[in-house]
């Protein structure tokens, strides 16, 4: 299975802290933060990756190349606009010839077990799949409403005073390739948009258990920083 980092975001909220860096280069342990992830796909077995560019994309692929150095095969789909991660991902996803495809927020990681999730993926024959993870402060997350055969109900969004814990969209997700009919040309965002207009029509989630952390705001990339253990600790098996 052929994976898609989707690593385009400036990441503004962070720009006082990384300076010209993309957000996805922001340092961890001394390696940018997107090696992590890519180290998590290599445990899991997947060897292709296709990594979605834009701000600062040239300092990606200077740095990881062609990715030989960690054992994978990397290419780039570049973005010359901002698309969001929906309009990347459906640019990216024109020239995949796989049916199903592994899609990963590249600011956000999720120690999940991949093979559970494939395995739910495929026994649901689903559409669409995200990982989710229980988190017990969402405030700044929208949260995921399944149903009883784990199907998508809604999306609630950011609720700076909604109560914990809550399931939130761990950033890990699994398509079939027809997906890329159903993504709108230019820009558009899979959380916002794509996913919402799945529902109905085999978007399916599951729970998780794995060390998450979305990097996107400064308290949780510097916890991160102070605790680069964390990722090892809760890496995920396959």
């Amino acid at each position: 299975m052929r994976a898609f980092l989707l690593s385009g975001g400036a990441g503004t909220r962070l720009k006082d802290v990384l300076g010209s860096r993309p957000k996805p280069m922001a340092p961890v342990g001394g390696r940018p933060f997107l090696e992590l992830l890519i180290d998590q796909l290599r445990r899991w077995d997947i060897r292709e990756i296709v990594v979605c560019i834009g701000y600062g994309g040239e300092q990606i692929r200077a740095y990881f190349g062609d990715g030989r150095r960690w054992q994978v095969r990397i290419s780039y789909s570049e973005e010359e606009t901002p698309l969001g991660t929906g309009g990347a991902l459906g640019k990216a996803l024109r020239s995949c010839p796989d049916e199903h495809v592994l899609a990963m927020n590249g600011d956000s990681y999720f120690g999940i077990a991949i093979g559970r999730f494939m395995a739910f993926h495929f026994r649901k024959r689903a559409l669409a799949s995200i990982a989710l993870a229980k988190i017990d402060d969402p405030g700044r997350f929208g949260t995921v409403e399944i149903g009883r055969r784990a199907e998508v109900k809604s999306f609630k969004e950011k609720d700076a005073d909604s109560p914990g814990p809550a399931l939130v969209n761990g950033g890990i997700y699994i398509l079939h390739r027809s997906v890329r009919d159903v993504i709108p040309e230019g820009k558009s965002s899979l959380e916002r948009g794509v996913f919402p207009a799945l529902i109905g029509k085999g978007l399916f989630a599951v729970r998780l258990e794995g060390f998450f952390i979305d990097i996107g705001v400064p308290e949780d990339y510097r916890r991160l920083v102070e605790n680069p253990g964390l990722v090892a600790a809760s890496a995920g098996p396959r």
